[in-house]
């Protein structure tokens, strides 16, 4: 048995197109452009095999149980530890193919596929991200391959690191498109052509979460367009034309907290790993670390994850947040199996509006009814975001982060002075950002005071970020997300769509911001793609980085 992964190029899965009435695609033909998902084929004759786990997270000694479903006479599982160094755990080299049909609702009710196999995890498994690799061969001597995960949760006798790393799983499942719908799009509705409020986490995830091959597109304008140029969202053109998940680079271990956590080792530091419905169920495992560290892409929490981090900060923890998009509150249901977020229609369809659960309303938390600023938790929110660097998205704007208060001590030894731009050349500022209102004194950033939000916030960094994008008219011009987030978040927010609520949200920011709460302290470097400056060997992120979790680390306040 080998100790290393064998990396192969994906053959092409089952893509669906989801148009405005769903139909079939496969990866190998080829329709206009329109929003499609993964499920599998069903077909006989094209081998292939698709496996999730009855859970997203265990403790050492537990019983995994895989559920399956194939065309394919046989089927190969492999399981790793990935990181810097993967490492096999286990393998079976051949297991029976059983077909099992996929429910046209799998992307809400699950896949209820049968179990194919059951392993019981060593009890002294350590803590970390475990890629489920299935793979099997096709007549023409091509090989399928699907990728899963599932996380070991640290234990008092496994705990070997002072960092917890949070993965964002929240915000995974709101992409994963598998089956047919996400919180964005899908096959839900009288006409199958809206998402899903309601999202199973009894399914595979989409092609593109667990892995990525080299070269996969970010979600940055690279390179910046020339004057004139038509808006292009290349990673929507790559995965397409690879089969790949249309939201793949919105989300996900492959594109974010891998390289993290590559880099992360490769400095020598040691992470215990958690999920966000550990955080939610589990929130004790919190106490034992100095530091928690969450990042990428991070938008959706539940009401119960942010009271357990505002109590671990409050009572000494540190939390080191190198990421963004802090906006929807969502429900966890069925033990975490099922997710809930009704978004911008939650003020009209979310069933427990009007009860004595309203609090629990799955909007934004800058809703005029949920009214928890996500500043309270992390310094910043995503209302006053959104949005650089692509798209109709300032794809010309600023892509690093310009210092204002580089006497702090995250900046200590960069060098760094007042005005000075960071992190512009390796793209960190992109994609989506968290900032605060704000005003300037006498060439300082200060957050405008806002009720429930913390006044020890100190805006160390920041740049121009938009929550429309603007849309110049040209031949061939086409755009993306347009103006209908901007227009539903102020409609949450305020409750009606004016000229000026859609003036007062338009324009934003992106933010590094540093506050203290109780014991305990929060620095949040609020953009998603704040990892590559650490993949591409930004100096200034990467000692930044090092300052905050060599802060983070010391001894936990009493």
């Amino acid at each position: 048995m080998s100790d290393k992964p064998e990396f192969h190029p994906p053959e092409l899965g089952s893509v669906n197109v989801a148009p405005r009435k769903a139909r079939p695609m496969h990866a190998d033909e080829h329709w206009a452009s329109q929003p499609w998902y993964e499920a599998p084929r069903g077909d006989p004759s094209v081998a292939e095999v698709y496996t999730y786990t009855d859970a997203m997270s265990y403790d050492p000694g537990d019983e995994v149980v895989f559920r399956s479903s194939a065309t394919a006479k046989a089927w190969r599982l492999q399981i790793y530890r990935d990181g810097l160094e993967p490492e096999m755990v286990h393998e079976v080299d051949a297991l029976d193919g059983v077909f099992a049909a996929t429910p046209s609702d799998a992307y809400r009710n699950g896949c209820n596929w049968p179990v194919a196999h059951r392993w019981t995890l060593p009890p002294d498994l350590r803590s970390g991200f475990y890629r489920v690799v299935s793979s099997c061969e096709r007549a023409n001597g091509a090989r399928f391959i699907q990728h899963h995960f599932f996380v070991v949760r640290p234990t008092e006798k496994t705990r070997r690191a002072k960092i917890l790393m949070i993965l964002p799983t929240g915000t995974w499942t709101a992409y994963n498109d598998f089956g047919g719908a996400n919180h964005y799009f899908g096959v839900e509705g009288p006409d199958r052509d809206e998402p899903s409020p309601v999202l199973s986490l009894q399914r595979p995830w989409t092609r593109g979460v667990v892995w990525l091959p080299p070269g996969a597109p970010r979600i940055c304008a690279d390179p910046a367009p020339e004057m004139g140029d038509a808006p292009r969202y290349q990673m929507k053109e790559w995965a397409f034309s690879n089969g790949f998940g249309q939201y793949y680079a919105a989300a996900g271990w492959a594109q974010y907290d891998r390289h993290f956590v590559l880099w992360a080792q490769k400095e020598g530091y040691a992470l215990d790993m958690i999920t966000q419905t550990d955080l939610h169920y589990r929130p004790e495992l919190l106490d034992a670390y100095p530091c928690v560290t969450i990042i990428g892409h991070d938008e959706y929490w539940t009401w119960e994850m942010r009271e357990a981090m505002e109590r671990y900060v409050e009572g000494g923890g540190r939390l080191a947040r190198f990421g963004a998009n802090f906006l929807w509150q969502i429900r966890l249901e069925d033990d975490g199996k099922r997710q809930v977020c009704y978004k911008f229609k939650a003020t009209h369809k979310d069933p427990i509006v009007g009860t004595d659960r309203a609090r629990l309303m799955t909007s934004a938390w800058e809703d005029r009814n949920v009214r928890w600023p996500g500043a309270s938790t992390v310094g910043v929110n995503g209302a006053h975001g959104l949005y650089a660097s692509w798209g109709g998205f300032a794809p010309n704007g600023q892509r690093g982060f310009t210092v204002y208060r580089p006497e702090h001590w995250a900046f200590a030894g960069t060098g760094l002075h007042y005005a000075d731009i960071f992190g512009d050349k390796q793209h960190i500022f992109a994609y989506e950002v968290d900032g605060l209102d704000y005003t300037f004194r006498n060439g300082l950033p200060f957050p405008v005071p806002v009720e429930g939000q913390p006044e020890t916030i100190q805006i160390l960094a920041m740049a121009p970020a938009v929550l429309a994008e603007d849309e110049p008219q040209g031949e061939g011009f086409r755009y993306y997300v347009r103006s209908s987030d901007h227009e539903g978040l102020v409609e949450c927010i305020t409750g009606e769509v004016t000229p000026h609520g859609l003036a007062r949200y338009k324009y934003g920011s992106g933010m590094m911001v540093h506050m203290t709460r109780g014991k305990g302290e929060v620095l949040t470097a609020a953009t998603c793609e704040w990892v590559m400056g650490l993949k591409r060997g930004d100096p200034f992120t990467q000692r930044i980085t090092r300052n905050i979790l060599d802060r983070f680390t010391a001894a936990r306040s009493a």
